[in-house]
């Protein structure tokens, strides 16, 4: 009898651990902990594991995207947080990849995200010229924020003593006046967390762009967008007008076609999870977004999910 129950309970075990090991591990690429965005990555995660049957997925706390795009290229993580801009240039080859082509494919695109030129309301800065020589920091070291905001600078002539670090360091920094600012992404038409952060004994102003930089920016920087945001990013803030990209995430192109499909599915069809973590989510179409900003193909199992939803899928995003 003894013997009997010790056979049933191994089989219980071995048909347990083969369960587990059935189980697709994913690692998510996100970004800082302290930003909003990380937020977003941990109810992405959720979603996953409640929806996605078969696959157990964890967030990493990373430097955002040109970090996620090594890593992807690593075979690091399987998916990840990459705004459109770099993300083409990754699976294009281009800027910083030249020659190196990352093999991403597109999921879905969650936001738009302006980019956030915020500075102390003591600094004596009132225009993005004023920057010049002041120590400032371009955004999250190796982030595409980080990226972007240089390439900005340089065709607009502006040269910062450019601060480095992390965004918690940075934030500090601020705060204790040992830098006048940084860049940062936004979500929508709101601050990021980080920036309302300062805000709350700090009092800060964002910078805004002149007619004249939009239209330099439009004309030599197509990757990028200019944001036109309303008053009320944060208390007390104007209208003012950014360059701006989308976020979007991506997955190793060998991700396989089932398991992207329901991924996707599984985002698009949430409510409330996804906009619990993040405010600006509240009433997106993801599916839309996707179609709208996305700059590389598609995953063949995010584009199936769009095609029965009934979207065309453009050409530039269409599978290869």
């Amino acid at each position: 009898m003894i013997a009997r129950k010790l056979v049933i309970t191994t089989a219980i075990l071995i048909a347990g651990m083969t369960a587990a090991s059935a189980q697709q591990k994913l690692l998510i690429g996100s970004t800082s902990s302290s930003s909003s965005q990380y937020g977003y990555f941990v109810a992405v995660s959720q979603l996953i594991n409640a929806k996605v049957q078969g696959v157990d997925s964890s967030v990493v706390e990373t430097g955002a995207t040109v970090d996620n795009l090594r890593r992807l290229d690593r075979k690091q993580i399987d998916l990840g947080l990459v705004t459109t801009n770099t993300g083409y240039q990754a699976y294009a080859g281009t800027e910083g990849f030249k020659g190196k082509p990352v093999p991403v494919r597109l999921l879905w695109v969650y936001t738009n995200a302006p980019q956030n030129v915020i500075v102390r309301k003591d600094s004596g800065v009132s225009k993005l010229a004023d920057l010049n020589g002041k120590k400032f920091n371009p955004g999250l070291r190796g982030s595409s924020t980080e990226k972007t905001s240089e390439a900005v600078f340089k065709l607009l002539g502006i040269n910062v003593d450019a601060a480095r670090g992390s965004t918690s360091d940075i934030v500090d920094a601020i705060k204790d006046n040992r830098v006048i600012g940084y860049v940062k992404s936004g979500a929508g038409t709101k601050l990021d967390g980080s920036s309302l952060d300062i805000a709350t004994f700090t009092p800060i102003q964002v910078l805004s762009l002149t007619p004249e930089q939009a239209q330099k920016i439009e004309k030599d920087m197509p990757d990028l967008g200019i944001a036109k945001v309303p008053a009320g990013a944060a208390d007390g803030v104007p209208a003012y007008t950014t360059w701006s990209f989308g976020l979007a995430v991506v997955a190793r192109a060998d991700m396989p076609d089932d398991i992207a499909y329901k991924i996707v599915k599984a985002i698009d069809e949430d409510k409330t999870v996804q906009s619990n973590a993040l405010a600006e989510m509240k009433g997106a179409n993801i599916a839309q977004l996707t179609v709208d900003f996305g700059s590389i193909p598609l995953h063949p199992g995010a584009a199936k999910y769009l095609k029965e939803k009934g979207f065309t899928i453009p050409a530039r995003i269409a599978p290869k």
